[in-house]
């Protein structure tokens, strides 16, 4: 069993392309291993043009220069910046004028919040829902909605498929979280091709957490990366459209909701999509401050598995397997995310990052898996046997029958 994970790992290692060897940012807790956000429908089973955070020649990681550029911004020229966008879009008749797309965590919460509030717009909530809301992020979506005061359209997708290809999608690339990032970066794009409503408003940008500082230079998303030309070059569930459709007896109709607007539709609309956290010093705790005193937003009444927070990513059941297989697959769980982007903002400093990731990093979600393995219909053993056959052989090693990472953040 052991050379049969080997060998899968390695293949792993070259289709994934990570770098071999593993460098910690000196500032925070990342590492190079982290993987760039890019278009999820793109990502071929060897996921070829793969990008990786970037660690400089200081040994500063492309995220922590993101957060000194932040420290250097005028913020109140940016919202300047941000009021000539909005009128631009303003509607004097009451209609909607903007679309934010989210699910009542903190960040969306806040982002609809504040547009509509403070600066008088008239946004249009959407949301694709939780592959299974918890008890917590049920309650919260509806306190974003009925607290914060806001219209909201929700698209739930197929059942039958949804519980597919998010099986496929831990099958084929260990990825439990596929099919929502497909349906959260493409159903606001769609929804303003089909209502009119041109401006959509995400958070904060990519570049915050790993994803090359160029990517934050501007406020403006390239279109591009919400369309799709060819059907043959789209992958969901780590297979090939076409491929995917014979072999589970699908229709396009079947997969209409996760694929990507169609490009020539987009291109020749007026849609604009920005990050709000362009304009806006964006900090996930002034968030969360801001969602409790203004939506009602409620954290966890118990520590989030995986982390020593309350407050970040509670909504789905599936959030916490995410997270595992991140640490699977590049060596990076839920504590580390969290304990960056706090040194990142000053809310910790990286001595005790290090110690909680050491103590929290790769704890395996119990709470929900057996319900969630019998919701997607794959026995809790095949799970387990996935992740040793995707455990990469650069930073897996097994001693005394324990599997080991090679290199742990210090």
């Amino acid at each position: 069993m052991l050379k049969e994970a080997a060998s899968e790992s390695e293949q792993m290692e070259a289709r994934y392309g990570l770098p071999r060897e593993v460098i910690f940012c000196r500032r925070c807790v990342m590492s190079n291993q982290r993987p760039a956000s890019i278009p999820e429908f793109k990502h071929l089973p060897d996921r070829r043009g793969a990008r990786y955070l970037k660690i400089d020649g200081e040994g500063i990681c492309d995220a922590c220069r993101v957060a000194e550029q932040k420290e250097r911004i005028d913020w109140r020229k940016r919202e300047e910046e941000l009021l000539r966008l909005l009128d631009r879009h303003r509607r004097g008749d009451g209609s909607y004028d903007c679309v934010v797309p989210g699910s009542g965590g903190k960040d969306s919460d806040y982002a609809a919040h504040v547009l509509k509030y403070k600066y008088g717009m008239h946004p249009l909530t959407v949301t694709w829902p939780p592959i299974l809301y918890t008890e917590i992020g049920w309650k919260n979506f509806r306190s974003w909605i009925e607290v914060g005061g806001f219209d909201n359209m929700t698209f739930k997708p197929n059942g039958r498929v949804h519980r597919l290809l998010t099986r496929l999608a831990i099958e084929n690339l260990l990825h439990p979280f596929q099919t929502f990032i497909l349906g959260q970066k493409n159903l606001a794009p769609k929804v303003s091709l089909q209502t009119g409503v041109p401006l959509i408003f995400y958070g904060e940008n990519e570049a915050e957490y790993g994803n090359p500082i160029a990517d934050n230079a501007v406020s403006l998303r390239d279109k591009s990366y919400y369309t799709m030309e060819n059907l043959d070059e789209v992958c969901l569930g780590g297979l090939p459209v076409p491929e995917l459709m014979e072999r589970h007896s699908l229709s396009l109709n079947d997969l209409s909701a996760y694929l990507p607007a169609d490009a020539r539709a987009l291109e020749r609309s007026p849609i604009e999509v920005h990050y709000l956290g362009y304009y806006l010093k964006w900090t996930p705790q002034e968030s969360y401050y801001y969602a409790v005193e203004h939506v009602g937003f409620e954290a966890n009444p118990v520590r989030t598995e995986g982390t020593y927070s309350k407050y970040n990513s509670l909504d789905d059941r599936i959030d916490g397997l995410h997270y595992y297989t991140t640490f699977i697959k590049f060596g990076l769980g839920r504590a580390t995310y969290d304990a960056s982007q706090e040194i990142r903002n000053r809310h910790l400093i990286r001595e005790e990052g290090v110690a909680l990731v050491r103590r929290f990093d790769g704890e395996f979600p119990e709470i929900y898996f057996r319900e969630v393995m019998e919701f997607i219909g794959m026995k809790p053993e095949r799970f387990l046997e996935l992740c040793d056959l995707f455990r990469p052989a650069h930073l897996w090693m097994k001693e005394g029958g324990q599997w080991k990472l090679r290199r742990q953040v210090a």
